[in-house]
């Protein structure tokens, strides 16, 4: 037995178990949301953080990594404990087919895990969508035992930007989240540059910073335990 799992969110970057094989490409009629509650990774139960999941919308395509484990029951076990452990705020396993940029009719894999919520008020984890400037204020604010819910942001932002995929949403999300910060200066010199991603943001968007925040303190930096979500 051989299985697949797609990361979209923190294992797009930070798969955190052994793994044989990593494709990139994209699912269908899915588009990434911030609408799950973390609270025990980047976030506590009374501040929770906003992480990723999954929205249905026909048309719609979700760049990201899929990931393969091969090489026996113990080692597929053991992928799977972890996962599940690891994405415990996500109430639903789908299986998804998987296409890559050369051919967008034909799917490469069938059958991929995926691991996403339920928007329903019985998920407890569920938050639902916000305005983008409560959004932004609750991911610059947010820390839990796994770092801060900025960093997250961050780092999904690079990871997209290193696939050559970048995103609108996760963009603007993570810009609003600097103005909130203040570390958008007049010049546009924001931390996009700092990881070599180039600034998008509109000059009549930048703001003064106030207060100041160190640039060094906001790299996107390797997580201090794999368990993240």
């Amino acid at each position: 037995m051989v299985f697949w799992v797609f990361g979209y969110g923190s294992l797009a970057w930070n798969p955190g178990f052994d793994y044989d094989e990593k494709i990139i490409g994209f699912i269908k009629d899915y588009r990434r949301v911030f609408d799950l509650a973390c609270i025990d990774h980047r976030g506590t139960p009374e501040h929770p953080a906003r992480t990723c999941t999954l929205e249905e919308k026909e048309g719609a395509i979700c760049w990201g990594a899929a990931y393969c484990v091969r090489g026996g029951p113990e080692k597929e076990k053991l992928a799977m404990q972890y996962l599940e452990k690891r994405e415990c705020e996500y109430d639903q396993k789908t299986l998804v087919s998987f296409y890559k940029e050369e051919d967008s009719l034909n799917p490469v894999l069938t059958g991929v895990i995926v691991f996403t919520s339920t928007a329903d008020k019985a998920n407890k984890y569920y938050l639902g969508p916000a305005p983008l400037e409560d959004m932004a204020r609750q991911i610059a604010t947010a820390y839990g035992p796994c770092g801060n819910n900025r960093d997250y942001l961050f780092a999904l932002e690079k990871a997209m930007y290193d696939i050559g995929h970048e995103e609108d949403y996760v963009i603007e999300l993570a810009n609003e989240v600097r103005k909130e910060l203040g570390i958008v200066n007049e010049l546009g010199n924001d931390v996009r540059k700092e990881l070599g991603i180039v600034d998008v943001l509109p000059k009549d968007k930048l703001v003064a910073p106030t207060p100041h925040i160190p640039i060094s303190s906001l790299q996107v930096h390797a997580l201090p335990i794999a368990l993240d979500s």
